[in-house]
């Protein structure tokens, strides 16, 4: 019987390889997040989040260049896919804006629900006084991306006369404070609504509340 043909074999292998490398990144960004929630950003260190992740700290370098890198590569994971559908909004709106509104807050409801991912948000509430960086991150990853885009929004929507005269940028700040409020109350003060966070019933009265208060008054719509 002849030998294998090598290049017949290297093929099975090298996809193995590929999802290993490929996977190294989430491990790193995982282990970070545990750390950094056990322990806390300050304390933590790229040597920890190494050793955690199985990795060398020289490994975790090519990937991070720095822990405040990973700190970047949390809240992009978590939140950034939010951040970036908001950010396409006021592009794909020729009507009345309040559905897309809608469908805005339950993605990022939705992304919430996740354990992991609602950990960063409270990484920063817990940590940003004490770490300004990690505030500032949020902000230019996502709130400094996601309230213009909302912001746009309102604005044609009250142009078009399909909301009622409102004042687009504290409009925006208003649809997105419940959700930040309700993470700062359950948070910082502990006031956890009854059987959990249950963010789908705070969507659910915030948009109820919200559509009633966007409504344009009688004869506004153009």
């Amino acid at each position: 019987m002849s030998a294998p043909d090598p290049d017949s074999t290297a093929p099975q292998s090298a996809p193995k390889f590929r999802r290993r490398a490929e996977a190294r990144p989430d491990e790193v960004l995982d282990a970070a997040l545990a750390l950094f929630v056990a322990q806390g950003y300050g304390h933590t260190t790229v040597d920890q989040i190494a050793r955690r992740a199985g990795l060398s700290k020289g490994a975790v370098y090519l990937y991070f260049p720095s822990k405040k890198a990973l700190l970047e590569g949390l809240v992009r994971r978590a939140i950034g896919p939010v951040a970036g559908f908001a950010q396409g909004m006021p592009e794909h709106v020729p009507g009345d804006p309040r559905p897309l509104i809608a469908r805005f807050l339950r993605l990022a409801a939705g992304h919430l629900a996740d354990p992991h991912t609602l950990s960063v948000p409270k990484l920063v509430i817990r940590e940003a006084m004490a770490a300004p960086e990690i505030a500032q991150i949020y902000r230019d990853e996502v709130l400094a991306r996601a309230l213009p885009a909302l912001q746009a929004l309102i604005g044609q929507g009250v142009a078009g006369g399909f909301i009622r005269r409102v004042d687009p940028e504290m409009a925006a700040r208003c649809v997105i404070g419940p959700l930040v409020a309700h993470l700062l109350l359950s948070e910082v003060f502990g006031i956890t609504p009854e059987g959990g966070l249950a963010l789908d019933r705070l969507i659910d009265t915030h948009l109820a509340i919200l559509d009633a208060g966007l409504e344009p008054v009688e004869g506004g719509r153009k």
